[in-house]
């Protein structure tokens, strides 16, 4: 099953272009997923491929892996198989009726235009350079819909101010505005030098003490600005990116383009965006 396995990822980087973070949850999920048949079927139990992924998916409930977590196994699963039918290693999809654990749908925040500029407007009020910083970390995240994790990760080489885009990994770059190119390029020029303190450190966004700011550096960040703003309960981590991908969507962009925007592995991860905002209809 590794052969299969790695030809599986093979096909999702090169067919389908799926970045580097995603091909490495595939990786981690599957190879438990054929550890645990390994191990079963040396028990010679149980020996179909149903019978064997029920025992599984049992196995994930007995972890008390959360409910997202377990869907998110049984889409890897079930992603294989159907390309194991597709390539024509084997004749019938033992995961297709395999059950998906129903993750429960948390009302999503978005921050209306205005609201984001009182959000932006609580940085602007500053003339440090951490404030500084802190602006275009928001501009950005506005404008491309990155992971928090994605945007502490960018050093100074994954702008390219030229094709006014962000380059997440070799399969996937994310574009901006032009409005936005500016602002980055005076930043590198500018603003960026006045918190390095290592000219060999490529991080793009620094912490005062000259290093790569952390995700946590970033929500602490962030919350001190949402509370000051009076937007207190609606910003979260990802709030900036789900209102990234509602604007995408009111402005036209197709479904799947947008899921290749955010990075997402499975168009359903894309499809929430679709859904009407409690209390805007």
């Amino acid at each position: 099953m590794k052969r299969d396995i790695e030809a599986f990822l093979q096909y999702l980087a090169k067919d389908k272009g799926y970045s580097q973070n995603t091909l490495a949850a595939y990786r981690n999920d599957l190879a438990q997923m054929a550890a645990f048949i390994a191990a079963e079927q040396a028990k010679g139990i149980i020996t179909s491929y149903d019978g064997l992924l029920k025992s599984y998916l049992l196995k994930l409930r007995e972890k008390r892996y959360s409910v997202a977590t377990s869907a998110r196994k049984v889409a890897s699963a079930k992603s294989f198989f159907r390309f194991m039918v597709d390539s024509g290693r084997i004749r019938e999809n033992p995961a297709q009726n395999l059950p998906s654990p129903q993750v429960r749908k948390r009302a999503l925040q978005f921050l209306s235009p205005s609201e984001y500029q009182k959000l932006l407007g609580e940085a602007a009020k500053l003339s440090t350079p951490e404030a500084k910083r802190d602006a275009v970390m928001l501009e950005l995240l506005y404008a491309t819909g990155l992971r928090i994790g994605e945007l502490v990760a960018l050093n100074t080489e994954n702008i390219d101010l030229e094709g006014n885009s962000v380059l997440i990994d070799s399969k996937r770059q994310v574009p901006f505005d032009h409005r936005l190119g500016p602002i980055l390029r005076n930043f590198l020029r500018n603003d960026r030098l006045d918190l390095l303190y290592d000219e060999s450190e490529q991080a793009l966004f620094l912490n005062r003490r000259g290093k790569r700011l952390t995700r946590q550096g970033f929500w602490q960040i962030i919350k001190g600005y949402a509370s000051k703003a009076g937007l207190t309960g609606k910003v979260t981590p990802q709030t900036l990116r789900h209102s990234f991908a509602r604007r995408k969507l009111q402005n036209g962009v197709e479904l799947n383009q947008l899921q290749r925007l955010l990075g997402h592995a499975f168009i359903s991860s894309t499809r929430i965006y679709r859904e009407p905002v409690p209390g805007r209809g």
